[in-house]
């Protein structure tokens, strides 16, 4: 669940460092108070995309942090784990976002991308927008909704992939019926490619030691005559350093035996002499197997003129020829393919079947889906001012299927007793399409994973008794998981178990939202403001605490 939420020079914000309880939290205050800005933090802690404008005016950056309790939630405790994120039951959110635009991103202190922000919130939070009851219309949104219910996202993906190689594949026959003659042209020219490129048995290692090679051999007389001027320096001409050494080596250590403190250079100037010994043996070495081969400096030459020739032919540097031969080949061998229809007309059907396989199976499960969550929404309808309307689902069958699977998902309601189920689109209302959506974000969020469900102003369009009843059913949605409401309606606010107030005051020339948490007098003040305005009456406060349920 969410612990605690922390802004800094976010929008309005200042500073905010705010706890949350388990349970129902609602928050309340005044239209443009800005309760809505730590629905949008929150957003931007989980992933969303977000820009200059959310930071605080005159202030460098807006610095949000998210933490949560993760105990209870073994599959976000996974997925940190195999990110390298993991920390001892929590995890901390948190997003940086400079007055530039740039944004850094953070779990538990290190460094991560937003997608990876997005990931984690997938685990942690459903947020309800006060505008979602729009995106019902939508027939995307209907289909996702209706497959996140089930449980089938992963078949309805399976689907999609499957899907997207079978038209892979029909596209490539249709491509070789065609365009056969082209195809052909193709083919011939890449045997030949790969022919002459195969024939250059060319490999970057193997070209780096010919290179070296051929600089050995191209400078063979320098390097001999180095040799001879080091071997001659160093140990074999008449004044050698190594004579020379060994000569003040056995001076010092005659005059070692008056004064010890010379003994130490007297080590080191012998294992000088050794040194320079071994690079003498080391020299003689080398120079033994040292010679001029104008022959085989002539065949790296050839060699190094071939490779060169093919690199230009094929316009790429010469490290880049063996990439040219495997792409080549590799475009050869799908041609290959495509040279035998019977084989492709084969793997076609085949990914079809494959394809349809899944979207069987995605079908079978949308229409079991279908039926219990249209029970549960109708149910729902019934507490909600819509008595004896029916929500159903249609599954209208696609005669060709697509990425999606193989039916068309509509949501029909009939808002009330004696009319026909009908496209939500056609028959609700605002407020009957807002009271539908709570319905359903309820329903899907029952059966959701994530412990934390935000509902922003969803209740926009209902009031009265109906108002009431939506809050008793996220207070018994709160009985599972933590709900946060932000809401203008007193009736839902006198639900919550947990109360926060937000507004807005001048603070050094310029206005800041501030949040304070709600009880007792406090508490029935103000539900009594949202149940009369500016002024508040006793009778608005006798109401307000009746609402509360606490003395007047």
């Amino acid at each position: 669940m969410l612990r605690q939420l922390s802004l800094r020079d976010f929008v309005i914000v200042d500073a905010l460092d705010l706890e949350f309880e388990p349970g129902f939290t609602v928050l309340t205050g005044e239209t443009g108070a800005g309760k809505s800005i730590l629905v949008d933090a929150l957003a931007l802690a989980l992933g969303e995309r977000g820009d200059a404008g959310v930071v605080r005016e005159g202030a460098a950056r807006a610095d949000i942090s998210a933490e949560f309790d993760c105990a209870a939630l073994p599959a976000l405790q996974g997925w940190l784990r195999a990110n390298e994120l993991d920390e001892e039951g929590d995890c901390l959110l948190r997003r940086v976002i400079d007055n530039s635009g740039r944004s850094r991103c953070f779990i538990n202190g290190r460094n991560v991308t937003a997608q990876q922000l997005r990931e984690a919130g997938e685990f942690l939070v459903d947020i309800h927008g006060q505008h979602a009851h729009q995106s019902l219309l939508k027939s995307a949104a209907q289909r996702d909704l209706l497959d996140s219910y089930g449980g089938l996202q992963a078949l309805a993906q399976l689907t999609a992939e499957r899907y997207r190689q079978w038209r892979g594949q029909h596209d490539k026959l249709a491509a070789l019926r065609q365009n056969s003659a082209e195809l052909d042209a193709e083919r011939e020219r890449l045997q030949w490619q790969t022919s002459e490129l195969g024939a250059l048995q060319f490999s970057v290692p193997a070209w780096e030691a010919l290179q070296a090679e051929h600089r050995r051999l191209a400078n063979a007389a320098s390097l001999m005559e180095g040799v001879a001027f080091a071997l001659d320096t160093l140990s074999e001409g008449e004044a050698a350093a190594a004579h020379q050494i060994n000569a003040v080596t056995a001076k010092l250590a005659s005059l070692a035996a008056y004064d010890t403190g010379l003994q130490p250079v007297c080590d080191l100037l012998e294992s000088a002499a050794v040194q320079l010994q071994e690079a003498g043996y080391t020299l003689r070495r080398y120079g033994d197997h040292l010679e001029a081969d104008p022959l085989r400096l002539s065949e790296t030459e050839r060699r190094i003129e071939q490779v060169l020739d093919m690199a230009r032919k094929y316009r790429v540097k010469p490290e880049e020829l063996v990439e040219t031969f495997t792409r080549a080949q590799t475009r050869l061998d799908e041609l290959g393919l495509l040279a035998d229809p019977g084989a492709l007309e084969k793997d076609t059907e085949s990914a079809r079947q494959h394809w349809l396989e899944a979207a069987g199976k995605l079908s079978i499960g949308r229409a079991k889906t279908a039926k219990k969550l249209a029970r549960a929404v109708t149910e729902s309808m019934q507490h909600l001012a819509l008595a004896g309307g029916v929500f159903e689902i249609g599954l209208t069958q696609l005669p060709e299927g697509n990425a999606y699977g193989l039916e068309q998902v509509e949501f029909m309601v009939a808002p009330h007793t004696g009319t026909a189920p009908k496209p939500l689109a056609k028959v609700a209302s605002g407020g009957e399409l807002s009271r539908i959506s709570l319905a359903l974000q309820t329903a899907v969020s029952q059966v959701a994973g994530v412990p934390t469900l935000i509902f922003d102003e969803v209740d926009v369009g209902i009031g009265g008794s109906v108002a009431e009843i939506v809050g008793t059913l996220l207070k018994h949605l709160a009985a599972h998981r933590q709900v946060l409401c932000i809401t203008h309606l007193p009736q839902v606010a006198a639900c919550g178990g947990h109360h926060l107030q937000v507004s807005k005051e001048a603070s050094n020339g310029s206005v800041v939202s501030r949040i304070a948490v709600l009880e007792n007098a406090a508490r029935v003040d103000e539900i009594a403001r949202m149940l009369g305005g500016v002024t508040i009456t006793d009778t608005t406060r006798k109401h307000a605490a009746e609402m509360l349920g606490v003395p007047s």
